[in-house]
């Protein structure tokens, strides 16, 4: 089975990536970038839904440190902030496609089934 990193700090959110993914892939948590970081370090992910405002370290930030140790590791952004900015920001930091918030399921598992 797939392992699918999510990195978000809102429990609601995290609730509802893992009711709409856990039937078809393994999920491991982080609560802000630098826990995606550490953990996208350990190897193992298979791809990573990143938020885009989190504490510590956001996921532009993160995005770009872990894009430049495996480029080849697909990261989704999800974000609220759904402005076309904020999509430019996020492809320019690496990330291989975004889903805004609040998240369509099916929308949701047709874009991670596109990466793996």
């Amino acid at each position: 089975m797939k392992t699918i990193l999510i990195a978000e700090d809102n429990e609601s959110n995290y609730i509802l990536m893992t009711y709409i993914l856990k039937r078809s892939y393994q999920i491991v948590r982080a609560h802000n970038g630098r826990e995606a970081v550490e953990i996208s370090e350990k190897g193992g992910i298979d791809l990573i839904l990143m938020d885009l405002k989190m504490p510590v370290m956001d996921g532009l930030e993160a995005t770009r440190i872990i894009k430049d140790a495996t480029p080849e590791l697909p990261i989704i952004m999800l974000t609220a902030n759904a402005f076309e900015n904020d999509r430019l920001a996020a492809m320019n930091a690496g990330c291989d496609d975004f889903l805004s918030k609040p998240i369509n399921s099916k929308i949701c598992l047709d874009t991670i089934a596109k990466y793996i």
